[in-house]
């Protein structure tokens, strides 16, 4: 009810999530949220811990003041993020909002590292603390708050599909693990002798270098250019076809610059009876459908072939269909057929997973004894090729 309620109020047209200035509200929105919570964690925690001289605890405070540091950057992130295209960089700024993940991400390790060492030294040279009933109260109330933020910024970062808010709301949820083993090791220290402190500590540093190792993760995969959603593929490959003049889709390439921003590039087979003019609007008309359908700007490139006729037809399902035999995964495009007075040339393209455990030599030599079934003077050159998508 309170995330809804402050969407209403903060963020105009939230419905219109692929809109850059709706996305940069979000990220405004969950930017101010985390800090506000953030700095009043960290102060309450900090306070607690200074009087009770527990490093568990301030070690707690100061992770929440990296999650106030890391709202700010996220912010900064969505603010730059949302800049519209310009000269020297003609695909958008969409990407500098997993640049400001990764930001968050080294944050949170550095500073699991300092207190992963204080934690570790405290172990070994113990020092009382005593906590009050109203600090540990204090320490308590962390968790619901923690939760709402979780559920805060899990609910945000799906409706925009932010990486950085999916992020932030992990790192929530992992807060309020850290936050248990202090409560449970704050009690443990105050009717024994043993180091529960520093371990706590060691258990609350290694927690928060896992969380921003996992966000490394999560944030460097777009960077480096990871396989785009397969959902979106099909929806984009079932448009294409939507077009009665496309009689397949080939060699689909995606770029993502940013969250809901792609640019693709496809082969579209058509008949090379078809006339160019109209094939080139056709095309464009099926570019321009995307466009309005999906967060996809698309490219397409005419692949001509004889459709009609029967031979051709007949050679390349026996192409198709003796590849399939070696994997149903793989798939024949930009065939093409000469004929001399001795031999019956086939040339085609061979698209074949990555994990394909055939050396190259080894699938021509198995297309070859399947075709050369049919016809035994065939000879094929084949181009192997491994999908983008």
């Amino acid at each position: 009810m309170l995330t809804q309620l402050l969407v209403r109020l903060f963020v105009k047209q939230s419905e219109k999530t692929d809109n850059p200035a709706v996305r940069e509200r979000y990220g405004e929105l969950a930017g101010t949220v985390g800090i506000v919570c953030n700095v009043g964690l960290f102060a309450a925690k900090l306070t607690v811990g200074l009087i009770s001289g527990s490093i568990a605890i301030m070690a707690d405070a100061v992770n929440n003041l990296s999650d106030a540091g890391s709202s700010i950057v996220a912010l900064l992130g969505f603010k730059l993020a949302a800049k519209p295209a310009d000269d020297e960089h003609p695909f958008g700024h969409g990407r500098l909002e997993y640049v400001a993940g990764l930001v968050v991400a080294v944050i949170i390790i550095a500073v699991g590292l300092n207190f992963l060492k204080g934690s570790a030294e405290r172990i070994f040279h113990p020092v009382d603390t005593e906590v009050s009933f109203w600090g540990m109260v204090t320490i308590a109330l962390a968790v619901p708050v923690k939760f709402w933020m979780f559920l805060f910024n899990r609910a945000l970062g799906r409706k925009i599909n932010s990486t950085v808010l999916q992020a932030t709301a992990f790192d929530s949820l992992s807060d309020i693990l850290t936050t248990s083993v202090v409560l449970i090791a704050v009690f443990l220290d105050s009717i024994t002798s043993f180091p529960s402190d520093g371990i706590a500590g060691v258990i609350v540093a290694l927690l928060v270098i896992v969380g921003g190792i996992k966000v490394v993760r999560d944030t460097i995969n777009p960077l480096l250019g990871e396989c785009p959603d397969r959902e979106l593929v099909e929806e984009l490959e079932r448009k294409m076809l939507e077009n009665p003049d496309i009689c397949g889709v080939h060699d689909l390439i995606m770029h993502n610059y940013g969250p809901g921003r792609y640019f693709a590039t496809a082969h579209a087979e058509v008949n090379s009876d078809c006339d160019p003019v109209q094939i080139h609007d056709s095309l464009e008309n099926t570019e321009r459908q995307v466009a309005m359908a999906l967060p996809v700007r698309l490219t397409l490139h005419c692949d001509p072939f004889d459709r009609d006729d029967p031979e051709f037809k007949a050679w390349r399902l026996a192409a198709t269909r003796a590849a399939e035999a070696i994997d149903a995964g793989f798939r024949i495009y930009d065939f093409r057929m000469f004929r001399t007075q001795k031999y019956l040339r086939l040339k085609f393209n061979l698209l074949v997973p990555r994990s394909c455990p055939l050396s190259h030599h080894e699938l021509q030599e198995r297309l070859l004894k399947t075709l050369r079934q049919r016809d035994p003077n065939v000879l094929i050159a084949v181009v192997i090729e491994n999908s983008f998508v």
